[in-house]
């Protein structure tokens, strides 16, 4: 199974103290925090992620597993991180936000071992106009099963 992340409504690339304009954000690998996949620029009109995962099911559910998927069975999420991407191309976190998977209906899992693809849709910037933070579950993100 796959997680696919499609964000819109960026922020913008200059936040708070950070106004040289290299404000990015990207899907933090487990235990590896400097590990960033794809940061997309601040700006962008949107942005996407795909992970790979695994899905096992279990006594109390589906336990969702993979490379980018943080936390404890029961209470996993992905982290997006934002930061800034310096001249030389490294990324200096300055906040990131939890997409609780612990927010998935059974339904929309099943649907997902099924076709293959969970997907998130959600906006990237707040209701201050700040990069998104803290936990995100519905209605913030929305979660569905696609086709693969």
């Amino acid at each position: 199974m796959r997680i696919r992340i499609e964000g819109f409504d960026l922020p913008g690339r200059t936040w708070d103290t950070h106004q040289n304009g290299g404000v990015h954000v990207g899907v933090q690998k487990r235990g590896r925090p400097e590990e960033i996949l794809e940061p997309q620029a601040g700006d962008a009109p949107s942005a996407v992620w795909t992970l790979e995962c695994g899905a096992t099911p279990g006594p109390d559910g589906v336990d969702i597993t993979g490379p980018y998927v943080q936390g404890r069975p029961g209470g996993r999420f992905v982290y997006l991180s934002w930061g800034i991407v310096g001249d030389e191309g490294g990324f200096e976190m300055f906040r990131r936000a939890k997409l609780m998977l612990d927010a998935l209906t059974p339904d929309v899992v099943e649907a997902a071992m099924r076709s293959g693809v969970l997907l998130a849709r959600l906006g990237l910037t707040d209701a201050k106009g700040l990069p998104v933070c803290a936990a995100v579950r519905p209605p913030a993100v929305t979660w569905s099963a696609v086709p693969a």
